[in-house]
């Protein structure tokens, strides 16, 4: 119990703190919760065992006062054969005394009964009390159990995450990024120039080409003056 009290009910930095200490608070909450279902069972066992002592304490307290009923019946019935001479008068009061002495012996065991009846019924249900306590304790502690879970989940991912942004070097980093940038804008600005350098000398073949090409109209006109010739049209 001292360790639930412990986890649970200190403030929020001293559970912390106590946390950090411990070698690992969610097993040794498991186990804790262990060791309390142990102890609901032995009190669960205790129970059954104090419930069937009163049960049985009723149960014979019940047939003492059947019984003390039986002898007092039985008491009547021989008073009444004395009254009508089955029986001797004397013989009759005497068997019937006994028969009342038997119902007092059976009335005062079923009060003594009845009385043990009770006190193993209030036992019970003390513990019965308690059981309930420990069950609603054990439930509380396992539902505090798995937000604890949760938390430390969280609490892990959280520590990881900030770990490795604490090892990052930003102005390394930064300063890495730059020089990438600047490696990029040499890279486009060389094959700029390489495309203009092309660019220019095609465009120098071209003209080369184009000068030494033959006018399209001087051959035309050669062409047409050869074919009159051949015809015999005159100029």
């Amino acid at each position: 119990m001292g360790l639930f009290q412990r986890i649970f009910k200190v403030g929020e930095s001293q559970a912390h703190a106590l946390i950090d200490k411990l070698e690992d608070p969610i097993k040794m909450t498991e186990q804790g919760i262990r060791d309390l279902k142990s102890d609901l069972q032995q009190a669960m066992t205790s129970l059954a065992q104090v419930k069937a002592i009163a049960i049985r304490h009723k149960k014979d307290a019940d047939d003492q006062k059947k019984l003390a009923g039986d002898y007092e019946r039985k008491a009547m019935l021989l008073l009444q054969r004395g009254q009508k001479g089955d029986l001797e008068q004397n013989e009759a009061d005497r068997l019937a005394s006994e028969a009342l002495t038997k119902k007092e012996d059976a009335m005062q065991r079923a009060q003594t009964l009845t009385s043990e009846h009770k006190q193993q019924q209030t036992m019970a249900d003390q513990l019965q009390a308690k059981v309930n306590k420990l069950k609603q304790t054990i439930t509380r502690y396992e539902n505090e159990l798995v937000t604890l879970r949760a938390r430390a989940r969280t609490a892990s991912s959280m520590k990881k995450i900030n770990q490795q942004l604490a090892n990052v070097d930003s102005s390394s980093t930064i300063a890495t990024l730059e020089k990438m940038k600047n490696k990029v804008l040499e890279e486009e600005s060389l094959a700029q120039a390489y495309g203009d350098m092309a660019d220019a000398t095609i465009a120098v073949d071209e003209e080369i080409e184009k000068a030494l090409q033959e006018p399209a109209t001087s051959k035309a006109a050669d062409s047409l003056a050869e074919l009159k010739k051949k015809m015999g049209i005159e100029k």
